[in-house]
């Protein structure tokens, strides 16, 4: 973070900075920013209150490739913008945005985030912007996308929950890089439309009063999860409870992850749900409360298994480069058959939720807690989850397809992490990554259409397993 005092002052003119932010209230753009154009690469002004943009910044910082404008007042997507040259990454969530006007958005866009603004459409020169990666348009107003995204064809992650959609165009299941897509919140993802599949069987509903809340396991933009004790008649149980809460996060609403938790049911590569509670003390809220803080509060909560601390994150969210893909530490590694365990396990849940009529929006590495001494793999995180049903609105079909590219990724990082093994087991070994291999080329074929289901991957990756017991079968020679 930087001072607004030593930047009037000239004291960064000389300092070489690549990077500058500032927090505090602007009522115009500093132009002694302008002077940092040798050098800066990304500018931060989040929360700073800015709505406007000088008409210089795209020749005085030409070396601009990240700008954050998030929880500021910008009305409409500054067009100057366009005009800086290699500016790749662009934020402006939480400004009350209504307009983007055509020819606005920087020719080298990569990422753009938009999430929570009043955005009814898009401009149709989006299609122009065939960089394009990642694009989060959460929590706005659009009915359509532009016809021309269609020439996005580098596009991979699209979030569009918690808008006005009443169908998805066609072409979306055209798009070769897409893999990661959420929808929730939307007309075509309403469970009127769609068919979608109702509470699970069997699961409990629990008094608040029936838990005790102990120390804090993690917590994300969606809520709280936190171990506890849940106290039923003959015995106590551990447990992970989750508290939602907040109005939208980058991928869509807490409301529709809670909605998406419960209707997964249960399967061995997914963290189980238990029961969902009842009677928290914010549930009971008086009828005058501030509607604005309500829907920033509590929004329900569920009851989980408790994951043993031994499972760890598989991998890395992306970086700012990496965009869309997952990273990993440099030494990372694991062993071939501890590999296809799991890709199996998670195959397979992912095709338990497409059975149920479920998209789970983000099957990364980071979002599967992984047990290598047991071999096994558990997917969770619902973010970005999109109940889509059975209906004949939701293009079931590609929306499995979509996510089977997703798989894809995972497949190859996965691979690339396998360690090479004794003599004894090489050949072996090297059948396995040749199939792997194989199968990754199937699953992210530029045709969406000619991609296999979840089913066959399954499928194919338990005949695979024979190549596992193979591996552990001792040289006799």
């Amino acid at each position: 973070m930087h001072d607004l005092k030593t930047l009037q002052e000239g004291g960064y003119r000389e300092a070489g900075l690549t990077k500058l932010k500032l927090t505090c209230p602007l009522a115009a753009f500093p132009d002694e920013i302008l002077e940092l154009g040798d050098s800066l690469e990304h500018l931060d002004l989040s929360g700073t209150g800015l709505s406007s943009l000088p008409a210089a910044i795209g020749s005085a910082l030409p070396r601009l490739k990240i700008a954050f404008f998030s929880n500021c007042k910008f009305a409409v997507f500054p067009k100057e913008l366009a005009k800086c040259p290699n500016l790749e990454m662009v934020a402006f969530r939480s400004n009350g945005m209504e307009e983007i006007p055509e020819d606005a958005l920087p020719p080298q866009l990569r990422w753009l985030i938009l999430t929570d603004n009043r955005i009814a459409s898009l401009p149709a020169s989006i299609g122009r912007c065939a960089r394009l990666q990642k694009c989060m348009l959460a929590g706005n107003q659009l009915r359509v996308l532009p016809a021309a995204m269609v020439h996005c064809t580098k596009l991979g992650l699209l979030r569009l929950s918690a808008n006005r959609l009443e169908a998805l165009p066609t072409w979306l299941f055209g798009l070769p890089e897409l893999a990661f897509l959420s929808f929730a919140g939307n007309p075509c993802a309403a469970p009127t439309v769609n068919g979608a599949t109702k509470t699970p069987f069997g699961l409990a509903d629990i008094d608040w009063a029936d838990l005790e809340v102990q120390h804090t396991l993690g917590q994300g933009a969606s809520g709280v999860i936190s171990q506890g004790v849940w106290k039923q008649q003959h015995f106590d149980e551990e447990v992970a409870i989750k508290l939602f809460h907040g109005a939208l996060t980058s991928d869509g609403t807490p409301h529709d992850e809670l909605a998406a938790c419960i209707a997964a049911g249960a399967h061995e590569s997914l963290i189980s749900v238990l029961g969902r509670i009842y009677g928290h003390p914010d549930e009971l809220r008086s009828p005058g409360a501030d509607a604005d803080a309500d829907a920033a509060g509590f929004q329900g909560g569920i009851v989980m298994q408790l994951i043993p601390p031994y499972y760890t994150a598989l991998g890395q969210p992306p970086s700012l480069s990496t965009c869309t893909r997952d990273c990993f530490p440099d030494d990372a590694s694991i062993d071939a058959a501890g590999a296809l365990s799991m890709l199996t396990g998670i195959a397979g849940a992912a095709a338990h939720l497409h059975a149920r009529g479920i998209a789970h929006g983000d099957l990364y590495a980071h979002n599967i807690l992984a047990s290598r001494e047991d071999a096994h793999a558990l997917l969770g995180d619902f973010g970005a989850a999109t109940i889509y049903g059975r209906g004949p609105a939701a293009a079931e079909c590609g929306i499995e397809k979509l996510e089977v590219l997703a798989f894809a990724h995972l497949l190859e990082d996965m691979v690339r992490l396998i360690k090479d093994d004794d003599d004894d087991e090489a050949a072996p070994v090297a059948e396995l990554r040749r199939g792997l291999q194989e199968l990754h080329a199937r699953c992210s074929a530029a045709s969406v259409e000619a991609r296999p289901t979840f089913d066959e991957v399954v499928e194919e990756l338990e005949t695979m397993m024979g190549w596992r017991g193979m591996m552990r079968i001792p040289n006799l020679n």
